[in-house]
């Protein structure tokens, strides 16, 4: 469960801006994303290998 302290005479919206924030920050969503299915480890190793070699060709070609 999330708390946001909340100031006396705060605005409503800052306060739901700070716990939208927070929200992300914590990775509720992701996390619930990750769960719904399983992923083997070997798939997941293999997925983050293609991003890191899809990042470095890219760096690759903006230099």
């Amino acid at each position: 469960m999330l708390i946001i302290p909340v100031k006396e005479g705060e605005n409503i919206e800052r306060a739901i801006k700070k716990y939208k924030k927070k929200f992300d920050k914590v990775g509720v969503v992701r996390e619930l994303r990750d769960r719904k299915e399983f992923t083997k480890p070997s798939i997941t190793r293999r997925q983050q290998k293609i991003k890191a070699a899809y990042r470095q060709r890219m760096q690759s070609l903006e230099m």
